[in-house]
């Protein structure tokens, strides 16, 4: 059944509610805030590219607390072990039977620090429970949850000692960006309460985690016009046929935007997605599953601008069918 127009609005509205929540404790960030609750609502995870002290734990932290939920927080580093993430089955010696205590990727926001300091077989110990949101240990499955979303950060500062993500894995990412510096007068609001150490410890739940679900399944039925699909096929062939690159948008990149702008539009209060929906979130959802070929890469080709020449050349349709 697809979404009516007072429930857009209705989601619009809680939206903005949420956005406008975790703003009051990461200033200044509206635009990637919107973002991350987006690839929340969508079900897919954020891969963070930024400097340290910019926010991307207190961004977790402040998810979790506006939507009621868990939280937890993951330090990568080159000893940690695929157990450290998901958890360990152990022996119970008084009922003689074995126990699995929980790893910390068992929480509605789990903040992956440092994602490339770990070794290629821990960093795939995210890849299940990334796709599917379960985790199997000794044979047993067990479901993750939701809402559950992986916020992935990695520096691109100090790569001595890092492990490089795969393409494979990148593209498991719904969305990458950054959070970047905060503006001259957040700046100066975030230097003028330094006493409090922890803001997210300062926001009110706005919404449960049950409701958040609930929005997530009503995002699904936001209308998606055939002629926008097309035109989403046509940009993703154009991004393998370009001549600067060796691998472009596959499959999966392409279902995460019709995902991804599905939750967008309704977001703007709109039951029906727009071909400038998908323009304005190309680069987000996009970019990063870009492998470009050497050569033209030495001679000076970027992803940015190949995008940019793509969405520049493939014309969006003009009309839609009625709603």
């Amino acid at each position: 059944m697809a979404m009516t127009t007072e429930q857009a609005e209705w989601f619009a509205e809680t939206f903005d509610k949420l956005v406008r929540n975790v703003g009051h404790a990461v200033l200044g960030k509206t635009d990637v805030v919107s973002l991350t609750l987006t690839a929340m609502l969508a079900e897919g995870h954020v891969l963070f590219e930024d400097a340290p002290g910019t926010g991307k734990t207190m961004l977790a932290r402040s998810l979790a607390a506006t939507l009621q939920g868990t939280d937890s927080r993951i330090q990568f580093t080159p000893d940690l072990l695929p157990s450290d993430v998901t958890g360990v089955t152990i022996y119970d010696q008084k009922t003689q039977e074995f126990e699995f205590h929980k790893g910390p990727i068992f929480a509605n926001v789990v903040l992956a620090d440092e994602i490339n300091r770990a070794s290629p077989k821990t960093q795939s110990a995210l890849l299940e429970v990334m796709e599917e949101s379960r985790v199997t240990v000794d044979g047993q499955t067990y479901e993750a949850g939701r809402p559950f979303m992986v916020l992935a950060t990695q520096n691109p500062i100090e790569q001595a000692g890092t492990y490089r993500l795969p393409e494979a894995q990148l593209d498991r990412f719904l969305i990458k960006t950054s959070i970047g510096y905060p503006d001259h007068a957040s700046t100066v609001e975030l230097l003028g309460g330094a006493a409090t150490r922890d803001r997210s410890k300062t926001l009110s739940p706005i919404i449960t985690t049950s409701a958040v679900t609930d929005m997530a399944d009503l995002a699904t039925t936001t209308h998606i016009d055939t002629a926008v699909l097309e035109y989403i096929s046509r940009l993703t062939e154009e991004t393998r046929n370009a001549a600067e690159t060796r691998l472009g948008v596959s499959v999966r990149g392409a279902l995460a935007m019709v995902r991804t702008a599905k939750v967008w539009a309704a977001s703007q209060g709109r039951n029906y997605v727009l071909p400038d929906d998908v323009k304005e979130l190309a680069p987000a959802v996009w970019l990063h599953r870009f492998v470009l070929d050497p050569e033209a890469e030495f001679a000076g080709a970027s992803a940015e601008a190949v995008l940019k020449r793509v969405l520049s050349d493939v014309a969006a349709p003009q009309q839609r069918s009625s709603v």
